[in-house]
């Protein structure tokens, strides 16, 4: 089973995958973000640098996918391939980082690349306004993402919104995370792991 936890920055991702991970025994999977051949010049030249550097995060994020489909291990996914094209890679399009050109060839390669990969079993978006992101990103206090602009996370989330109402077309489970805490609060995180039971187990239909 693969199920894969999606949403925007800030909105509590990592802290979901861990609690669902332990609590049903999944086998965590997290974005390898910390080695990035093309990091460093991309922050000097984001144009330039824009269409190696993304071609190597699905490169990675393909790689992961096949890893995860041919293990017997059920696991969650912190991020997914769908959102890192259809969220991210749509951003920094919009943003005039990626020519007509480079868009269209890396769509191209994605595409290929989902024509051999399944969708996960089920999608939790956590959905999140803005100001709800800004106060978990001041929260969690890293420096990189303290100059992150309110217009980039408005940006973001309206990409998400696109992406999982009317491009994605898996099983969806959305879950509106203002207002709950389930890392604090034991109910919130049963009402989520109820929703999810029923979804995949048939229990607690909803």
């Amino acid at each position: 089973m693969h199920i894969a936890i999606a949403g925007n920055i800030g909105s509590g991702k990592t802290t979901l995958t861990e609690m669902l991970s332990s609590h049903y025994h999944w086998e965590p999977k997290y974005e390898q973000v910390t080695f990035n051949p093309y990091l460093d010049d991309y922050y000097k030249d984001i144009e330039r640098w824009s269409f190696p550097m993304e071609v190597f995060f699905l490169k990675e994020r393909f790689r992961d996918i096949l890893e995860m489909q041919k293990s017997s291990k059920d696991t969650i996914q912190d991020r997914s391939i769908y959102e890192g094209v259809y969220v991210f890679v749509a951003n920094n399009k919009r943003m005039g980082n990626l020519s007509d050109r480079d868009f269209e060839t890396y769509m191209e390669l994605f595409a290929h690349m989902t024509d051999i990969v399944r969708y996960p079993d089920l999608m939790i978006y956590l959905r999140a306004s803005v100001p709800h992101l800004v106060a978990n990103i001041q929260k969690r206090g890293r420096d990189c993402e303290q100059a992150i602009q309110l217009e980039y996370l408005k940006g973001l989330n309206d990409l998400y919104e696109d992406f999982i109402y009317n491009k994605y077309k898996g099983k969806v489970l959305t879950i509106e995370v203002d207002g709950i805490d389930y890392q604090h609060n034991p109910k919130d995180f049963k009402d989520i792991t109820d929703k999810i039971d029923g979804l995949l187990y048939g229990m607690f239909p909803l």
